[in-house]
């Protein structure tokens, strides 16, 4: 390395070379081509005893020696007197006129003692400065270890080298980063104005359906007090009825009276029963008996709440029948797929799982919390007869059973002359106009309940209330003759084999 006389002043009162001017640097820290020009080129270490050549070259006594010793020892050994080649400009200068440069050897020392320079990494195992990168193990080392045999052949490089490549490569990385974050910035802009759109269709969905809820709200009321107001002239018929009964009770009384007096006659001679004749035939003419008007059995007023059918379907679940457990005699035919899922009497297998009893059959799911809600469609005869709703997976199978709650069973059924029956321990039969063709099943652990509709219209046909549903629970169907017709739990239709 060449390294001038005139290097740059160091930080402190005088300079540093030994002008005994004042330095101008102040108390700055020494700058970094200070330290280097502290550092001789052959040893890259500070100058130890420097001298300068003819040419203007300094380098450290004793290794400007040792370099023209080895180069007399290249000469085969004759002896040489000089002059000799500068290691830096190969311009030959004679040795006896190495010169001793003391401002140098000054600002070595003051170098060597600054406390921002003697911070520098040395190598632990040769304590040398650490002035090479070894890019094969990507680690500085010194110039020692430059020379050991692991290290020769790897690619070494001086620091400074490395250094500038390195700054290169982070610029590089630095322009990438600076690409990705601008790209993060943008998508963090679309994401915040994404979020703020989010918020406001959020906000906006909210209060339509505060809306919605409150129409409804109202809507419910409305339709709540119409039922009541019909429910309660439907009342006036039982006034008319208790009308009609005291009447009723009136006319046995006299008929019973009248009949008394006939029979006293008997015992009477004829003369007296003759002279009576007439009162008591005028009697039984005025008692004569009036009957009351005929009295509908079946309620105009029908319970059915708006919209209540489309919530339930929000909780609609895809139930089949498992062919595993359907009556011999019952047929399951699979529409998607067009096949059969059961096979005639001869090759079924009587399974523990199979209902022998009566034509029933369960479904594959199994239920043991939460809310469900399942459709059943209906393509009778006008001898159906038929039951569904869910049971217990234990219920007797072989055993005819009546199907209550009390035997593991919830469910409708309807009967023969239009008898809608649901099925308790004091069951009441209600007379349908009609019987329905498509029924929704309603199944709530947390509520307890078991409810049926009647989809065609709406309405509410029964309700279960227990005050614990325990599972697990399975849907169950059931046809209750051969003619009754088909039963539709989609994709699956089922009917009992003639």
């Amino acid at each position: 390395m060449v390294v001038s006389t005139q290097t740059q002043a160091f930080p402190g009162a005088v300079c540093a070379l030994g002008c005994g001017r004042p330095s101008r640097c102040g108390p700055r820290p020494p700058p970094r081509n200070l330290q280097e020009a502290a550092t001789g080129s052959i040893c890259l270490d500070y100058f130890t005893d420097p001298v300068m050549t003819t040419c203007g070259h300094n380098f450290c006594r004793e290794c400007i020696r040792l370099t023209w010793e080895k180069a007399k020892g290249r000469k085969g050994g004759r002896k040489w007197r000089g002059p000799f080649p500068c290691p830096e400009c190969r311009e030959l200068s004679p040795q006896r006129n190495l010169r001793p440069n003391r401002g140098l050897t000054k600002v070595a020392e003051m170098v060597r003692q600054h406390p921002a320079f003697q911070s520098r990494d040395l190598c632990s195992v040769h304590q040398e400065l650490l002035r090479l990168f070894c890019e094969d193990d990507q680690s500085p080392i010194c110039v020692v270890c430059s020379e050991s045999w692991e290290n020769r052949p790897h690619r070494v490089v001086p620091v400074e080298e490395a250094v500038q490549e390195y700054k290169l490569k982070l610029e590089a990385d630095m322009g990438y980063l600076r690409e990705e974050m601008m790209k993060l910035g943008k998508l963090q802009a679309r994401e915040k104005q994404t979020l703020a759109e989010w918020q406001v269709k959020v906000n906006e969905h909210r209060q339509r359906i505060l809306l919605e809820f409150e129409k409804m709200g109202l809507l419910l009321l409305e339709k709540e007090q119409c039922l009541l107001q019909a429910l309660k002239q439907e009342g006036e018929v039982v006034a008319r009825l208790r009308e009609s009964a005291a009447t009723l009770e009136k006319q046995s009384h006299a008929l019973e009276r009248l009949l008394l007096t006939l029979e006293d006659r008997d015992e009477h001679t004829p003369l007296q029963m003759l002279q009576d004749t007439k009162e008591l035939l005028s009697r039984k003419n005025s008692l004569s008996v009036q009957y009351p008007e005929a009295t509908p059995t079946v309620l105009r007023t029908v319970c059915r709440v708006p919209r209540q059918i489309e919530v339930l379907k929000s909780f609609q679940e895809d139930v089949v029948p498992d062919p595993a457990t359907a009556y011999p005699y019952f047929l399951l035919y699979e529409s998607r797929q067009k096949r059969y899922l059961t096979t005639p009497l001869e090759g079924a297998p009587h399974g523990k799982d199979r209902f022998l009893a009566y034509p029933s059959a369960v479904g594959r799911e199994t239920f043991s919390s939460g809310r469900h809600y399942w459709e059943v469609g209906m393509n009778l005869t006008g001898d159906a007869l038929w039951a569904l709703g869910v049971c217990r997976d234990n219920v007797s199978r072989r055993d005819r059973v009546p199907k209550s709650p009390e035997n593991g069973f919830w469910v409708v059924q309807l009967c023969k002359e239009k008898k809608y029956l649901p099925v308790t321990s004091a069951p009441t039969p209600v007379t349908l106009a009609e019987p329905p063709s498509h029924i929704g099943v309603f199944l709530d652990f947390k509520a307890g309940d078991v409810s049926f509709y009647n989809l065609k219209d709406g309405s509410h046909l029964h309700t279960y209330t227990q005050p614990e549903l325990s599972g697990p629970l399975q849907t169950f169907f059931c046809l209750g003759a051969l003619k009754s017709g088909q039963m539709v739990i989609s994709p699956v239709t089922l009917w009992v084999k003639g």
